[in-house]
């Protein structure tokens, strides 16, 4: 393991808990060590925040870990495993990319070409003066973070983009948000030739070998589909909404969501037009303070300070307006960067983050929707002792 230091002794600490020094570990080697420290660094966050149940998976030079935790359904106690169904909310946004950025490799259609071009409907709406690439970074200039409730389904989105209009001219500003990234996607699938589900399902996710990654759980798989639960620790599931595939719908396992981490890592063994694509959604698009944009992914420069990762995870980077820099032309991935990305539906919360020069990933799945800022401290501890 030539990228991790496995000698280094070092003491940790979990959120305030301090530990004595007879909990100081040496950097992680075994999977006893990684165990421990994986057990002090959850344990007290699922005992805060009320997590019923959570899934941790870790990639350490492609060798995968998995750590489980509590249970999948308070009524059966049903436990936790790598090969729980949790819903990823936005992380599925990253697939959504990786589509489009597939359609793109595949010579389907650019990035550069006006949304209206791939939706004739669109004709003579303000989607004849914004990209693709603007609708897949958030920066269409101001769409909103979800649909109006009166917008939110299939049959009246088409109406509700034919009479938006832009708050900021396109490409001035990153607002966070579902019917762009969603439109993105929709628009990839069109110039596949096949809808987002049947595209999604049939091509990508096998080229990727996930077979446990669902957009609609089979009724086959209904039994490993943990139960989320609120804010009032009531049952909850995912409602269906105006392309909720596209922008929170994928459903899958700590065990299939690592598979996909490690794909991201190590684009070798996929095939030519998906490797162009995965570093599609990699590069550098613009920036927003320490953050830069790709597709999808929000990439950073590593090692970063725990403070600059909670900012860059905020509820304000997420619900307000922010300027943006440009990279002209893209930025590729550079050397020495982490990549990730939060997810949350009303019952359940998600977090991936991975360090590609480490060949180091980790993935945080919760059927409780939990803060970003817990989930973000949980993933830049584990991966900080992996990494020094």
């Amino acid at each position: 393991m030539s990228s991790i230091n496995l000698n280094k002794l070092k003491c940790y600490s979990a959120f305030g808990l301090f530990f004595s020094a007879a909990t100081c570990l040496a950097a992680p080697q075994t999977d006893d060590q990684l165990q421990a420290l994986v057990k002090a660094t959850v344990t007290p966050v699922m005992q805060q925040q009320d997590i019923a149940g959570l899934a941790v998976a870790v990639t350490v030079d492609g060798k995968a870990h998995y750590f489980n935790y509590g249970v999948a359904d308070k009524s059966t106690g049903q436990a936790v495993s790598e090969n729980t169904l949790f819903e990823i909310g936005s992380v599925s946004k990253t697939f959504t990319a990786a589509l489009a950025a597939y359609a793109q490799a595949s010579g389907k259609l650019e990035f550069s070409d006006k949304a209206s071009q791939h939706w004739p409907e669109l004709k003579g709406s303000a989607f004849d003066h914004i990209s693709l690439l603007q609708l897949g970074t958030y920066s269409a200039g101001g769409l909103p973070l979800q649909f109006p409730d009166a917008a939110d389904s299939s049959d009246k989105m088409l109406g509700y983009y034919q009479q938006w209009k832009p708050t900021f001219p396109a490409g001035s500003h990153r607002l966070y948000s579902n019917p762009s990234i969603g439109l993105f996607g929709y628009l990839a699938a069109k110039s596949l030739s096949q809808p987002f589900n049947q595209v999604m399902t049939e091509t990508l996710l096998p080229k990727l070998g996930l077979k446990h990654t669902f957009l609609s759980v089979p009724a086959s798989e209904e039994k490993l589909y943990a139960q989320g639960y609120d804010k009032n620790n009531k049952p909850v599931r995912v409602s269906p909404g105006a392309l909720d595939s596209e922008a929170y719908g994928v459903k899958t396992s700590a065990a299939d969501l690592l598979q996909y981490v490690q794909a991201n890592l190590d684009t070798a063994k996929l095939e030519a037009p998906l490797q162009k694509a995965i570093a599609l959604t990699h590069t550098g698009y613009y920036t927003v303070g320490d953050m830069t944009q790709g597709l999808g992914w929000e990439r950073y420069t590593y090692p970063i300070s725990l403070d600059r990762l909670l900012d860059g995870n905020s509820t304000p980077m997420a619900m307000e307006p922010h300027k943006v820099k440009w990279l002209n032309p893209p930025q590729p991935e550079p050397a020495n960067v982490l990549l990730n990305k939060t997810g949350s539906t009303a019952g359940y919360g998600a977090y991936v983050a991975f360090v590609p020069s480490k060949k180091v990933g980790i993935v945080i799945l919760a059927n409780r929707n939990y803060p970003n800022g817990e989930r973000v401290k949980i993933a830049h501890r584990i991966l900080g002792e992996l990494t020094r």
